[in-house]
């Protein structure tokens, strides 16, 4: 196991000197004001959706139909199970990559107090090269990164073993962090803004329609689960405090957690001792695709009755929940074709909707059946 030590007066020294990337936005609506956002059981106070909008009708009408002790569909309250994705379905992805995929940039590469090995640094500057510049002939350097094809564009033109490459550099780049500093380091990179988007902040850039989502369905006692490729501990970090969602129903990508005095003795022989730490440590799991099945049912033990997710990391987790359901169960993908409020792709969007037609899963267009996406005050910086 890489272990590459950050002292803990050093890495304070990182987190007080205003050493991450970004502006602090101060408009949007903070992480406790969203936290506030709730609708009732019957969604007659949905504030941020379209509610002509055919997913926003056919979302409250299964609620109220699966609810109702009457009907022929109705599920009891043990079995509501929701699962949810989050970069691309809870929080945005365009600005321009994904959140956990920026913070490891700035760990790998521009973090002036962390050094990475030869490896991680290559394939950090891969992911890098593929977010700004893959897709344009002889690129040239330019100060606006949204000159250049959004990370939606870009990414399919990155080596297709990308998503594993990543996940096990930014495991490594982390490693040897006990938990409390790794959650420190997250929380101080929340406070940096996405680029290409003013009057935000990393972490306050949750889709309002969708809290409300999460709000109505606990109001009607579902249980909703975070089914996600990023990090767990990344995830508790992001959602603690802002989504109503506990942390023992966060499902993410895994890292292993030796003790700090364990070194390599397998966790079979090795007692943990009132000296030791729990560090991160390498790459266990990537929970994507068919791996969010397994974790869904490995964690959760019950087929979920709805799902929601946006991309093709999500297919197998969709499928899961409407095949073979011995309840009424739906499945809902949101398309990212909003480029007025967001940095959307209309191309990829529309594969996505073709997809939903021939599978059965719903189609939510953020730029039709979505009010507003992060408040009225966060706007592009760019056309």
């Amino acid at each position: 196991m890489k272990m590459k030590r950050i002292g803990a007066a050093l890495l304070a020294a990182t987190l007080g000197l205003g050493l991450m990337t970004g502006t602090p936005a101060t408009e949007a609506a903070t992480r406790a004001e969203i936290a506030q956002i709730s609708v009732n059981r019957r969604g007659s106070n949905f504030k941020y959706w379209n509610k002509d909008a055919a997913s926003f009708r056919a979302l409250t009408a299964y609620i109220k139909d699966v609810t109702d002790e009457e009907s022929r569909n109705f599920i009891p309250v043990k079995d509501r199970i929701a699962v949810f994705d989050l970069d691309g379905t809870l929080i945005g992805e365009t600005m321009p990559c994904y959140f956990e995929w920026m913070l490891y940039l700035h760990r790998a590469l521009h973090d002036p107090y962390y050094t990475p090995s030869p490896a991680d640094r290559a394939t950090a500057e891969m992911v890098e090269d593929g977010i700004y510049h893959i897709g344009i002939p002889n690129p040239v350097p330019t100060p606006n990164v949204f000159d250049r094809p959004t990370a939606q564009q870009s990414l399919t033109a990155i080596p297709k073993d990308n998503m594993l490459r990543e996940a096990q550099s930014q495991l490594s780049v982390f490693a040897d962090m006990t938990l409390p500093e790794y959650a420190a380091y997250t929380r101080k990179f929340m406070e940096t803004s996405p680029e290409g988007i003013e009057n935000l902040k990393w972490g306050e850039a949750f889709y309002l329609p969708m809290v409300e989502v999460i709000s109505y369905l606990n109001a009607n006692h579902f249980k909703v689960f975070i089914v996600s490729g990023t990090d767990r501990q990344t995830l508790r970090v992001l959602v603690d405090g802002v989504l109503p969602v506990e942390m023992d129903n966060i499902i993410g990508t895994d890292a292993r957690y030796p003790a700090s005095r364990q070194g390599t003795t397998d966790g079979l022989n090795y007692l943990y001792t009132k000296d030791d730490q729990v560090w991160r440590g390498e790459f266990a799991m990537k929970n994507l695709k068919m791996n969010k099945v397994s974790n869904i049912i490995r964690e959760i033990g019950q087929q979920p009755v709805l799902a929601f997710g946006n991309s093709s990391g999500d297919f197998s987790m969709f499928n899961h929940t409407i095949t073979n359901n011995k309840y009424k169960a739906l499945a809902f993908a949101l398309l990212c074709d909003d480029t007025t409020r967001e940095y959307g792709c209309p191309s990829k969007a529309g594969k996505l909707r073709k997809t939903c037609e021939e599978s059965g899963w719903i189609p939510v267009s953020m730029r039709d059946d979505f009010k507003t996406i992060y408040g009225d005050n966060v706007k592009k910086t760019t056309p």
